[in-house]
């Protein structure tokens, strides 16, 4: 996630959305003030060298840690978090408080849930090769892309921010971001996470009626929000 109080905008990042990528290309505008989640070693090295502000102020102050913060620091060196890259808006709002949630722009980005199952399944191929799609679907993994979605931007089933941009309307989503926010210049979005993917068949051409119907039902507040279609 990021807050970019320079530009005056909170970034939630689902996922599946083409979030890192976002973030990465945002992250060039922001200030030594503005507060950038971290991503994965090799997300990092990508934003470096596409010229993007690294990770800062995410960390939490001592007071925040907790006995099982403190054995973490202790036995792993892990550092306890405070802002992290998918973050709901419920806590990013506690964390903020009321005058900068109210007055900043607030966005995130939304996908086609059959299109998105699909991305989550073959990325998770790599760690678990020969799984069907019938078998991903009825392990259950799919609804980690609805609590890392619609779980993120609402807040007591509500949508909490001012838009949720379309990944099917990327370029010009982001276009209209850079206009909203007066960015000086385009969004150029780096390949990062980039997928390999061998099986290049469109989501409808992959399930069948009953993984269909199964992801219909997973993903109903989102269809019904966004008026998605198989």
């Amino acid at each position: 996630m990021i807050l970019c109080h320079k530009y005056r905008f909170i970034f939630i990042k689902t996922n599946k959305t083409a979030g890192t990528s976002i973030e990465i290309a945002l992250s060039k505008f922001c200030g030594e003030k503005d507060i950038i989640s971290p991503n994965e070693p090799e997300d990092e090295i990508l934003r470096r060298d596409m010229g993007g502000r690294p990770p800062q102020h995410y960390l939490a102050p001592l007071r925040d840690y907790r006995l099982i913060d403190v054995y973490r620091y202790i036995a792993r060196q892990r550092k306890k978090h405070r802002f992290y890259h998918h973050m709901p808006a419920s806590e990013i709002k506690t964390l903020v408080g009321d005058d900068i949630w109210n007055n900043y722009y607030k966005f995130c980005f939304e996908r086609n849930p059959w299109d998105r199952v699909i991305s989550f399944y073959y990325w998770r191929l790599k760690k678990n090769p020969g799984q069907t799609i019938t078998e991903f679907i009825d392990s259950g993994l799919p609804q980690v892309l609805h609590d890392n979605g619609y779980g993120l931007y609402t807040i007591g089933d509500a949508i909490a921010v001012d838009r949720v941009c379309r990944y099917e309307d990327l370029e010009q989503e982001l276009e209209a971001l850079r206009n909203r926010l007066n960015l000086p210049e385009k969004l150029a979005l780096p390949k990062a996470k980039a997928s390999r993917r061998k099986d290049k068949r469109n989501y409808r051409d992959v399930f069948n009626r009953e993984d269909r119907d199964k992801i219909e039902k997973m993903f109903s507040r989102e269809i019904e929000l966004f008026s998605y279609r198989f």
